[in-house]
């Protein structure tokens, strides 16, 4: 078994999730989760991960229920502290996983819900006079693609009547048709599109790209 700080490990697993060509989105989300875990981990003054115990990370759960996080989001953190394990295994820095000791927390989810013809129509409207924003919501509601997929759209992947959705995490690479209300949302957004040397296809006004949980907080002030 090689030694190694919590500190370093954790940084060894974010290059490890990016050599794995892990989504944006999914990078950011587990290197928070397990910095919050490395953080308190260091209030107890277990630097190391091989001194880490199923305890420890109770506590740590249990310190994030206090916090006000929801089941759902304290069960989230577990699978990131599992995953985070499962590569210091793989790497033979731990013999043992701690995490895999420790129950999730109970909870239910949601029902999805699908959106009635008034609130399809109304969220299009509403969206109208934001070209970036009406081609967002035009591509989730003609195409189906995920908010993820459509995050890391490039310009070259729209083609004249097609768009190629990259391949994403589990998710295969493939092309699916762009009927008329899609091809003309995107036509109208990138003729507007700010000129920049990104090519992501959806950027914000400084040429950044569109981030997933950016994207997703327009499109819900939209639907409100």
């Amino acid at each position: 078994m090689k030694a190694i700080t919590t500190k370093d490990a954790h940084a060894q697993f974010t290059n490890y999730l990016k050599d794995k060509k892990r989504s944006t989105s999914t990078i950011v989300a587990y290197g928070k989760d397990i910095a919050q875990l490395v953080s308190f981990l260091e209030e107890l003054s277990k630097h190391h991960v091989h001194d880490v115990t199923k305890e420890d990370i109770e506590s740590f759960l249990a310190k994030l229920s206090k916090k006000g996080y929801t089941p759902k989001s304290i069960s989230r953190k577990l699978n990131s502290a599992r995953t985070f394990y499962r590569f210091l295994k793989i790497n033979e820095y731990v013999t043992d996983d701690p995490s895999l000791l420790v129950a999730h927390p109970q909870y239910q989810l949601a029902a999805p819900r699908m959106l009635t013809p008034t609130e399809y129509r109304a969220l299009r409207d509403a969206a109208r006079n934001d070209p970036r924003m009406f081609a967002v919501i035009e591509l989730l509601l003609q195409t189906g693609i995920r908010i993820g997929e459509l995050a890391s759209l490039k310009i070259s992947d729209v083609q004249k009547d097609t768009l190629r959705v990259p391949s994403i995490e589990n998710h295969q690479e493939r092309t699916i048709p762009l009927n008329t209300r899609a091809k003309e949302a995107l036509d109208r957004y990138l003729e507007v599109r700010p000129k920049t040397k990104s090519d992501h296809l959806f950027i914000t006004k400084s040429g950044k790209a569109f981030l997933i949980r950016n994207i997703r907080t327009a499109v819900e002030r939209y639907f409100r």
